[in-house]
């Protein structure tokens, strides 16, 4: 098999940029076109629209995320054999991932069209919201499918130290997903439906373009009978590291899917600041996200490697990038809130974007909480013990919804303490995972 990136060797500080960067650049292009998204929808349709989006944009990335989360701790396993040089065991563990996740992208498709009254029903969706939707809900979620594709083999390409060619797939798609935004709902008036569509057909493309590659440049991974045949034997492996890390992935936003329930009862105005003020908060911290996810690779192939120093020397260095960049962006997002706002929202909305300001000011002054964060998902991903993961995720988001709904009916309170359960939730978390790690 040809060497990729191999990040057991070399400048360790320079190998975490280099793979880190192209990861970053590539999330930060996703959450660009769900950005524009979302300025289309609430500038050209409205703010009823742009609070369904919002809640429909929540449920979508729980549902997708258990498959991210399968796609992620399958990456970590094949990332391991790749270090160690288990070639043959990677190939068929790699095909086991592929049949027990694409099971799964069926059966969450079948169970959104069956329960999609029910699921509206749980996120309180206002009566006058719920035509709009169920419309982009139903569209969606054929995207599915695709999501699964980019992901499972962006994770599989990134577990052999190829990160760029992931960024190209998704630049292209993201390009496209703005272009027919525009044609879709600016031009041809199609709203919501308009909106829908575009991501999917985005969302087809980025995921077709890996499957061609893969099959094209990568011949040791291309699918076969004969390789599913072998890959059974490490279907335990693969429910040891992606299911643990499925569900952390999915706790998590289940826990954000709980939250935006209760947003959501406080009515459409808080519903449009909310879904503004997280795509702004996504973007702000999506770059700590993916470089907590390029250490968790470091770490799984520097661990297969047996370099103990390396990932030593590593781990601080990570940690101290992470600090600074989450520093830095906190003071921008709590200058800039009232501005970043008026983005999505007209000028005239004021108490949308006062809303939006008061929540971009308390949560988003403390994202070093989430930068420690996602560096202790990744360890501990790395080092194959995912479920130390789903422990920090269990402590975060469970303090974050006891504390949610514990301050937010308090009427002195109110929705302010939505959005103070939210760092506090991390620094519980952040405290447990380095307790963890003195204990080892």
């Amino acid at each position: 098999m040809k060497k990729s990136n191999n990040l057991a060797e070399g400048n360790v500080t320079k190998a975490l940029l280099a793979f880190a960067g192209p990861m970053i650049l590539g999330n930060l292009l996703q959450q660009f076109y769900n950005i524009v998204d979302t300025w289309v929808v609430g500038r050209f349709v409205g703010a009823d629209a742009l609070a369904a989006a919002g809640s429909a944009y929540t449920l979508m990335t729980f549902l997708t995320s258990i498959l991210i989360g399968l796609c992620m701790g399958s990456g970590a396993l094949l990332s391991f054999y790749y270090g160690s040089g288990e070639h043959e065991k990677m190939r068929d563990s790699m095909h086991a991932a592929f049949e027990l996740t694409g099971i799964i992208a069926f059966v969450l498709f079948a169970l959104v069209r069956i329960f999609t009254e029910p699921i509206l029903s749980f996120l309180r969706i206002p009566s006058e919201l719920r035509f709009m939707m169920r419309e982009y809900v139903v569209i969606v979620f054929w995207g599915i499918f695709f999501v699964f594709l980019y992901n499972f083999y962006a994770f599989l390409l990134r577990a052999v130290g190829n990160s760029v060619i992931p960024l190209a797939a998704l630049g292209i798609a993201s390009i496209l997903n703005i272009v027919l935004d525009l044609i879709f709902v600016v031009g041809l008036g199609y709203g919501m439906r308009g909106a829908a569509w575009a991501t999917v057909i985005a969302q087809g493309v980025s995921g077709i373009l890996l499957v061609c590659y893969v099959r094209v440049k990568l011949p040791d991974f291309r699918l076969s009978r004969n390789g599913f045949a072998s890959g059974k034997r490490y279907v335990g492996e693969i429910l040891r590291y992606s299911v643990t890390t499925s569900a952390q992935q999915s706790v998590m936003n289940f826990g954000i899917l709980l939250v935006q329930g209760l947003v959501n009862s406080f009515g459409a105005e808080v519903m449009a600041a909310f879904a503004a003020a997280v795509k702004i908060d996504t973007f702000a911290y999506m770059p700590a996200q993916e470089f907590g996810n390029a250490y968790s690779i470091f770490v799984s192939q520097n661990y297969g490697a047996g370099k103990p120093e390396r990932l030593k020397q590593g781990t601080k260095r990570a940690f101290l990038m992470s600090t600074v960049f989450c520093a830095a962006i906190s003071g921008i997002v709590f200058c800039l809130a009232k501005y970043l706002m008026m983005i999505f929202v007209d000028g005239t909305e004021t108490e949308i974007i006062r809303i939006g300001i008061e929540y971009l000011r308390t949560e988003g002054a403390f994202y070093m909480g989430i930068g420690i964060l996602f560096l202790l998902y990744g360890y501990f991903r790395g080092i194959g013990k995912p479920g130390v993961s789903l422990v920090l995720t269990v402590v975060s988001l469970g303090t974050r919804v006891i504390l949610a709904y514990g301050l937010a009916a308090i009427p002195a309170v109110g929705v302010l303490g939505i959005w103070w359960a939210i760092p506090v939730g991390w620094a519980l978390a952040d405290l447990t995972g380095v307790l963890f790690i003195r204990q080892k």
